[in-house]
């Protein structure tokens, strides 16, 4: 069956939107896509659940900022798709500026387990980006939100590299020949979000900053990951610090 080419049309059926019963957020709204990293920033910002939706695969938070409206913190979240459905809600709830914290797949020697990385760009691969028409040369992220990412960061003395990632759909076909491919044209990583979170961020007019955590190694074509260890979990742990810090 041939395919309706409507990704021009802006008139949809379902529209994000705030509900009665859900909070009205401050500016900045935070998206943790790994479950083990939202629990502790819930943890450690004393964060309250939030009343979002009846059937949504992902929980919302707010976190108290005095008397003004406060600081958004949702996921987990896993792919494209679910990563767009987060931060459409999120928009429509009052976010102006959203920062992503998620784990990615070095294709770099020199970027290991547990180094830091600022996207800049992504290259996509996956599905979403496509039903939001937007110039390809402004899919970037915002140079205003990575600057005071950068700021904290050097700040904090925590190492970090600033550059293009790699954004798939599919987790079992990240071949060896684009891993090669990409990694030689300077790609920094692999992941599964950013190049249709940047998309949504230009066509809605908001700003966006991600921070990714190495937690796997793919540059030798052999997998390594450190899933459960030490490295991972230290630098996860200041790295959501460091963006509760910048928000509040």
């Amino acid at each position: 069956m041939e395919k309706i080419d409507s990704f021009s049309d802006n008139n949809v059926v379902i529209k994000p939107k705030k509900e009665k019963e859900e909070p009205l957020l401050g500016p900045d709204a935070i998206m943790v896509a790994i479950p083990s990293e939202l629990q502790l920033m819930v943890d450690l910002s004393n964060a309250k659940r939030a009343v979002v939706g009846k059937a949504n695969p992902f929980k919302v938070f707010i976190i108290k900022k005095g008397k003004d409206l406060p600081l958004g913190l949702a996921g987990p979240l896993l792919g494209a798709p679910q990563g767009v459905i987060i931060m459409e809600k999120l928009i429509a709830l009052g976010a102006k500026r959203i920062w992503i914290l998620g784990w990615c797949g070095s294709l770099q020697p020199n970027l290991a387990i547990g180094n830091l990385i600022i996207p800049t760009t992504a290259l996509s691969e996956e599905g979403t980006s496509a039903h939001y028409p937007v110039n390809k040369k402004r899919r970037q992220t915002s140079t205003f939100l990575n600057k005071r990412l950068e700021d904290a960061l050097l700040k904090a003395n925590l190492p970090f590299k600033k550059g293009p990632v790699w954004t798939t759909d599919a987790l079992y076909r990240e071949t060896s020949e684009k891993v090669i491919d990409y990694g030689k044209k300077g790609l920094l990583a692999v992941e599964m979000e950013m190049s249709a979170l940047i998309t949504v961020a230009v066509y809605r007019s908001v700003k966006l900053a991600g921070l990714l955590i190495v937690s796997d190694e793919l540059f030798s074509l052999e997998w390594h990951h450190g899933f459960g260890g030490d490295k991972l979990k230290r630098a996860s742990k200041k790295a959501g610090r460091l963006l509760l810090d910048l928000c509040m």
